[in-house]
Parts: structure tokens; sequence; C-alpha cells
């Protein structure tokens, strides 16, 4: 395992346990680390495990300011749950590069923590839902083995596009950050395995991860190479991997969870969102969005009407509330309070669209074809 920050001296894991809990890779890179503390805030729960990955990419300066404020904040120091991947991988954008993030923190929160689902995220996300009505709505799930992953094997324009081409990484074995490089020669789709393709955000149960990461069978291993000289290799490798696989290929729900607006027709990058959208994104029931601009005045209103988190403090969850007043001071951990949950309307929103995603109407028609 590759060094990483262990800032924290405590262990939550001797604590009361919450009914489920989520580990966090939260990416980031040069510029990102206001919106990254903020994120942070919205995000933290002492039940859950946070690793952030600041790209080798970012200054010196932004490294060691993020290190700064993960270990001078008290409550972080007091419960032990967030870390700091101490040697960042150089992350070029498309490229394998950030794939291999993703497992290498897999890797390392499989170790530290217990948790059941793991959240990939970037800078550019934010929570539309409490963490104890997340944890809330998942604890009412059926099965901790449920993977949300969006996934199709209708390729469509991907199949010239993303499954013919062959890249090369240069983030792979230079720390100059730069293009991927594009191979002029072709080549034909695999006969070994189906292709799927998908969001590139997931919620992966610990027991897909473990299978990811330790590859009992060569599956994992053998598309990891072949996605290495892929495009966009995050928007298909788990996809593929889970829908080839026949223990785990009718444990997926075909969902992201993540409320994204996209241009007609859609284009690499999804629109900016705003205060335009912000009825939409309740509605949608979903627990994340993406993306957000830095400080976009969107984002003081989901504080203030759906976090209910003031500037500087944690969102509202019971173990940081001092009454049972909505708008009460979330800034440190109560511990007599630990491991009390109290959800509010984001959690029935939230159950809203698990149930119907989990009906056995829904989960068996949309699982992997």
């Amino acid at each position: 395992m590759s060094q990483y920050f262990n800032l924290n001296k405590s262990n939550n894991t001797s604590r009361k346990p919450y009914p489920v809990s989520f580990a966090y890779l939260i990416s980031a890179t040069k510029g990102d680390i206001g919106r990254l503390k903020r994120l942070l805030y919205a995000l933290y729960h002492p039940g859950n495990s946070y690793l952030i990955h600041m790209d080798y990419g970012a200054p010196e300066a932004e490294h060691r300011d993020l290190a700064e404020f993960v270990s001078g904040d008290p409550v972080f120091s007091q419960v032990g749950n967030v870390w700091i991947v101490g040697k960042s991988n150089s992350v070029t954008y498309r490229g394998p590069t950030m794939l291999s993030t993703t497992l290498h923190a897999m890797a390392i929160l499989l170790r530290v923590s217990r948790w059941d689902w793991f959240i990939n995220l970037s800078a550019s996300d934010y929570p539309l839902v409490s963490q104890d009505d997340l944890i809330h709505a998942f604890s009412e799930l059926p099965s901790k083995d449920l993977n949300f992953i969006q996934h199709s094997s209708r390729l469509g324009w991907k199949l010239n596009k993303r499954g013919k081409p062959i890249i090369i990484d240069p983030g792979l074995y230079r720390l100059n950050k730069s293009e991927i490089w594009w191979v002029i020669k072709q080549r034909a789709l695999p006969t070994a395995f189906k292709l799927y393709t998908g969001s590139a955000w997931t919620i992966i149960s610990r027991s897909f991860a473990e299978y990811c990461i330790v590859g009992w069978d060569n599956l994992p291993r053998t598309l990891l190479l072949y996605y290495t000289n892929f495009v966009s290799s995050p928007e298909g490798y788990f996809q593929t991997v889970i829908c080839n696989d026949q223990s785990y290929k009718n444990t997926t729900v075909n969902h992201d969870l993540h409320y994204i607006s996209w241009d007609t027709p859609p284009k690499q990058h999804p629109r900016s969102l705003g205060l335009k959208d912000f009825r939409k994104m309740v509605l949608s029931n979903r627990p994340f969005a993406r993306k957000f601009k830095k400080n976009d005045q969107v984002l003081n209103k989901i504080d203030r009407e759906l976090l209910k988190r003031r500037h500087g403090e944690f969102s509202f969850g019971g173990w940081c509330s001092g009454s049972k007043r909505m708008h009460s001071s979330c800034s440190a951990l109560q511990s007599d309070k630990y491991g009390v949950l109290r959800p509010g309307p984001g959690s029935r929103r939230l159950k809203t669209l698990l149930s119907r995603l989990v009906s056995s109407r829904i989960f068996q028609k949309q699982q992997c074809r």
C-alpha cells in the first residue's frame, strides 16, 4: 500500500456502530482546495470514512494547506476517520490514471476501516441530503450487496470512439501531466467478454470492491489491463467487470444516484448547475449532484434548505446536535449522541427513489443485458 497520511490518532471502529456506513474517495486537483474543504464539511459524518486524493499536479502549498486543515480540525482528530493520500497520483483526464486512483483508494479504505459502500466523488460534486438521511435510507435496503452502477451494453457511437481506439496515458510513467496519446492503429472489439459503458460515478458494495482489488478469479486483472489503453476507462471498467461476472451481475442497480444536467446533444462535460436547477435537483430525489462552480449561490441554498448547514460547520446530524431544533449548531461531536440518527425530509425523498429502483419490476428489468 502506498503512503498515506494518518492524520488522526483515534479509531472510530470501537464506537457504537451506525446501521450502515460509507467510504468516500474525494478527488481534487489544482485550485480545488476551497471547495474541497466545503465539500468535506457537507459530507462529514463520524460513522463514515473519508480518503482525499489531491492530484500530484496541485501546488505543494495546496497539499500542505489540505494537510493542515484536516489535522487541525478537532472533530476529525477526535474521531480519526479522515485520511489524505500521501503519495499523490498524477491524473490525466480521460486516461486510466483516474481508474488507477479509484482502485488505489478502494485498497486503502478496505484496509483501514469497516464500511458497507464505497462512493467516489470529485470536488465539484455536492450532497443533496444529509449523511443521517443517506445512512437511514440505505439501512432499509434489502441487501448490502447492491451496487449502484449505471450501465448499458448499447455502446452506440462509443463502439468506434471508445471500444476501437488505443490510447497511451503518459500519467502512468511521467510526473508532468500531459494529454493522452492516440495510437493510429485501432483494435477489434473483444470476444472474450462483453463491453459495457456508463457513468464514472458509482456506489459500490464492500463485497464487490474486495473482488475488484483481490480478484480471486482473473477477470478484474484482465479487464484492468485491457482498460489501460481505453479512452475514459472509468466509464466502462466497473460496468464491464460486474456485468461479466455471474456472481455479481444480478446485484446491479442501474443508476448512479447523481443529478447531472447534460446539454442536448450531450457534450464531454455536463453543464454547471445553478439556482434555476434547485427545484429539479430536489424533485429528482437523488443524494448527489454535479457539477458546481466554486461558491455558486445554489450551494448556499442547498446548505440552508437541504443540509441545515451553516458556514464553517457540518451538515445537520444527530451526532452533533445539542437539541432537537433543526437549526442548532453542528460544529462539534456530542459524545453521548454518537450512534443517534436524525433523518429529515431528505431521507424520505431518497427512500422513495431507492424503493422504486429496487422494486422487482424495475430492478430485474434493468440489470445487465
